[in-house]
């Protein structure tokens, strides 16, 4: 890992998944999740006071970095949500089939290399009558926009650590065996246009 990785991006990934507009984002989604949790990049805990504590039994927090893990202590010390940290990728998910009652991803699909994996992974370890619950954002319905997508991409992974700002979100998560069961749409206010086309909503096995 080297210096940016390790002193730069933790921070400016806390400050930036810490934005109002986010926050807002995380108010509509994070509540709904309930059982076993599996939180796939938890970063520095932003969901974390969302979640409804009496629903919610148990929660997976996968997150690879230390550093951000580090930056999550302190969330982590003032929720009653029993926790347990997984520090493998979302590609390796340390859990037997059909362990998570809920799934929840936000803003990390952008993020994953082998995206496809992970959402297989993700699959593999959700109950048949399980749900995924997903804030993501990615590619936009505007083809100027898009243009600026594709060009700002491969400046932005390195500046935002691997975010691919164009992904199409709803076609992985298709594509990958599940079936989209509600979303919205929408531009983020006061985010840049590029980078703040989101999409939200529930899933579950196909």
């Amino acid at each position: 890992m080297g210096l940016y990785d390790h002193y730069i991006l933790p921070p400016l990934l806390n400050a930036a998944m810490g934005a109002k507009p986010i926050r807002y984002q995380r108010k509509k989604v994070v509540p709904r999740a309930e059982g076993r949790v599996l939180e796939i990049g938890f970063g520095a805990g932003h969901n974390l006071p969302f979640y409804d504590a009496s629903k919610v039994s148990h929660l997976w927090a996968l997150e690879p970095s230390p550093e951000m893990r580090e930056r999550a202590a302190e969330r982590v010390s003032q929720s009653s949500i029993p926790l347990e940290f997984l520090d493998l990728p979302s590609e390796q998910i340390p859990l037997g089939n059909e362990e998570a009652d809920t799934i929840l991803i936000t803003y990390t699909l952008c993020t994953i290399p082998d995206v496809m994996k992970a959402l297989g992974e993700m699959r593999r370890v959700l109950k048949s009558n399980g749900k995924m619950i997903f804030c993501e954002h990615g590619e936009a319905p505007d083809e100027d926009v898009r243009k600026w997508q594709r060009r700002l991409t491969p400046a932005w992974k390195f500046i935002g650590g691997g975010c691919h700002v164009g992904r199409q979100i709803p076609k992985l998560i298709q594509d990958s065996g599940f079936r989209i069961t509600g979303m919205e749409t929408m531009y983020l206010p006061g985010t840049p246009r590029f980078a703040g086309f989101n999409y939200w909503g529930d899933a579950v096995k196909a």
